[in-house]
């Protein structure tokens, strides 16, 4: 609200919008009386707050309310059609792009293969996944207020580079941020992919309500996401939360991490671990694809347990894994929530949760609670939504200019 003074008619008034409009993106179509009693604003106030609204465009009459005594109220909900974002979910098999409305809804998807494509096509393969999903929805690109891009690694604040994902072709160029920025006609802002999990776990999912906790991802890669105080917490370089490369006991150290692209906590509980455990146990399985056969693995084995010798020892020694990376998490940030989430320890579900916190709480000082994530459907894709979103909405409801 620059340019304006606290408590003036006009801050109050925007303030008052903001709410309501907050309002109704909880709880859905209102009517007059409901918000002004949610607020605390008079039926005139809210009447004229509505009134505001609506000749903003940022909110329109949907039907009238029904099965009470008395008249019909008009029921007013936030216009989905007041703005759009975009997000991204980027990995070296493809790349998924969404366009959801101001409400969060989404409008379209679409999914770009990109295996073996040039190294030097990533602004081209993210203008074709941007289409892509902005065709779905029926919108131009020039309806897209802004796009966030979720990607393994970092992109390193001082030089621009991406680090922690050598795997990712074509992203490691200097200048690929400036191309983006340069091509693109909107607002384009990166994040991690497993931060962008914590944001959709913080809003939507399992850590809602809660201003700091860890999130640990395992899927293609061993990772983890920091919130404290409600933020993000990043690191120096952009990576804070690179556990895969944590020094553990329990396999060899790992040297020349970022060539390697692993370390000693990935050596012994990413999902690649999961198949050689099994062989080790005498199960017979693949090998590859580690992430589909490991979370095939720990879905029959959480089937099995305390039926299957075989199965139950290997859930049994994975936590043990898992949780010998945590420990170390815990000893370091304290955390009062650990949030497990991704394919590979989602598919074991609430019996690996609880061997897990077993074996924590003989590892660990603090006795942190763990629980399963619950965003399960393309979770860095919605993170990416809602961080967009959230940024939006503050430009868009902002009433004060």
């Amino acid at each position: 609200m620059t340019g304006t003074t606290p408590g003036t008619p006009r801050v109050l008034r925007a303030m008052n919008d903001r709410a309501a409009l907050d309002l109704l993106l909880e709880h859905g179509p209102l009517s007059r009386t409901r918000i002004g009693k949610l607020t605390g604003l008079s039926k005139p106030t809210a009447s004229q707050l509505l009134a505001r609204l609506e000749a903003a465009g940022l909110v329109v009459a949907t039907g009238t309310s029904e099965g009470r005594p008395g008249p019909s109220a008009q029921l007013y909900t936030v216009n989905p059609r007041a703005a759009h974002v975009a997000g991204l979910d980027v990995n070296g098999q493809r790349i998924v792009a969404a366009v959801a409305d101001v409400t969060g809804a989404t409008a379209g998807q679409f999914e770009l293969a990109t295996p073996g494509r040039r190294a030097d096509s990533v602004v081209r393969q993210v203008a074709d996944a941007l289409d892509g999903a902005v065709k779905e929805a029926g919108l131009t690109r020039a309806d897209v207020h802004r796009i966030v891009i979720g990607t393994p690694g970092a992109f390193d604040p001082g030089t621009g580079r991406l680090r922690y994902a050598s795997h990712l072709p074509g992203w490691h160029s200097p200048t690929l941020l400036d191309e983006l920025a340069a091509f693109l006609p909107m607002p384009v802002e990166y994040e991690n992919d497993v931060n962008l999990v914590a944001v959709a776990e913080q809003r939507l999912g399992a850590a809602r309500g809660h201003e700091d906790f860890v999130l640990l991802w395992n899927e293609e890669g061993l990772g983890a996401a920091l919130v404290i105080n409600g933020r993000l917490h990043r690191g120096f370089t952009g990576g804070a939360g690179e556990v895969g490369f944590l020094p553990v006991p329990g396999t060899p150290l790992v040297r020349q991490v970022v060539k390697a692209n692993s370390g000693g906590f990935q050596e012994l509980a990413g999902a690649q671990a999961v198949p050689r455990l099994a062989k080790a146990l005498g199960i017979d399985t693949p090998q590859q694809p580690y992430a589909k056969v490991a979370a095939e693995l720990l879905a029959r084995a959480a089937d099995a347990y305390e039926e299957d010798e075989a199965l139950t020892e290997l859930l049994r020694q994975y936590a043990q894994r898992l949780a010998t990376g945590l420990a170390s998490v815990t000893a370091v940030l304290d955390p009062g929530l650990i949030v497990l989430s991704g394919g590979a320890v989602a598919a074991g579900g609430e019996i690996l949760r609880s061997l897990i916190q077993s074996e924590l709480a003989e590892l660990a000082a603090s006795r942190p609670r763990l629980v399963v994530g619950e965003i399960d459907r393309t979770p860095v894709l919605r993170g990416a939504l809602e961080r967009a979103l959230a940024d939006t909405r503050d430009e868009v409801f902002d009433t004060s200019r």
